[in-house]
């Protein structure tokens, strides 16, 4: 586990209504954190991503999730061009 640093936890406490996004300054991919709490809400619906059914099932409730974690941010629209399943 990575430890953020008092400066670091400055700058994630600044913008506390969003998700701060972190980058790999070797890669410039850029992550987003979220409290453990919502990731582990979410995770199954990644783990089940071949049973499309459950997925359709959960979409309106892991979006639920996500806009009350910030996910909402019109800065996030950008990744729905990355979703293979975003047509159905």
């Amino acid at each position: 586990m990575i430890e953020l640093t008092p400066e670091q936890w400055k700058a994630v406490a600044a913008d506390a209504d969003r998700p701060p996004r972190v980058v790999d300054p070797n890669t410039h991919t850029t992550y987003v954190l979220v409290p453990e709490q919502v990731y582990d809400r979410a995770k199954g619906v990644f783990e089940a991503s071949e049973d499309d059914s459950f997925v359709r099932e959960l979409t309106p409730h892991v979006m639920k999730i996500f806009g009350e974690a910030g996910w909402d941010d019109p800065a996030m629209d950008v990744y729905d061009d990355l979703d293979p399943r975003s047509g159905l």
